[in-house]
């Protein structure tokens, strides 16, 4: 699969990446194993996620995963920070309490001690 860099970073991604929305939730974890493995071997590195997608286990999924079938090296991991739902309500907070407490909860869930692309999750 084609590889591209993100702006000036150096980072490369795959041209197409996964994403994780509906992991956990509609999603079955064989079929999100089945998906992620079915991407990697056709060398996609690009995985999106969210703390919001699943109420977080779409990035706990995926953290188990990278821990039992996957090489965290293999793979370009994308979340986001400052947008959670309460009772049904959107609420967006990008104030620095916020997102560090959003990446804190994601590097949590995903099992790893770093993310390699990190963005606002606000519109």
């Amino acid at each position: 699969m084609a590889s591209r860099t993100v702006g000036a970073s150096g980072l490369q991604v795959s041209r197409l990446g996964l994403g994780t929305l509906t992991w956990a939730s509609t999603t079955p974890t064989a079929q999100a194993r089945a998906m992620v493995h079915d991407f990697v071997e056709a060398g996609g590195t690009l995985v999106d996620t969210a703390p919001t997608y699943g109420s977080g286990q779409a990035e706990e999924l995926l953290g188990k995963l990278m821990h039992s079938d996957l090489t965290r090296d293999d793979l370009v991991i994308s979340t986001k920070a400052g947008f959670r739902v309460e009772d049904g309500t959107r609420i967006i907070d990008t104030s620095r309490t916020a997102l560090l407490k959003d990446l804190e909860g994601s590097l949590r869930r995903l099992r790893t001690d770093h993310v390699d692309l990190w963005q606002v999750h606000a519109w």
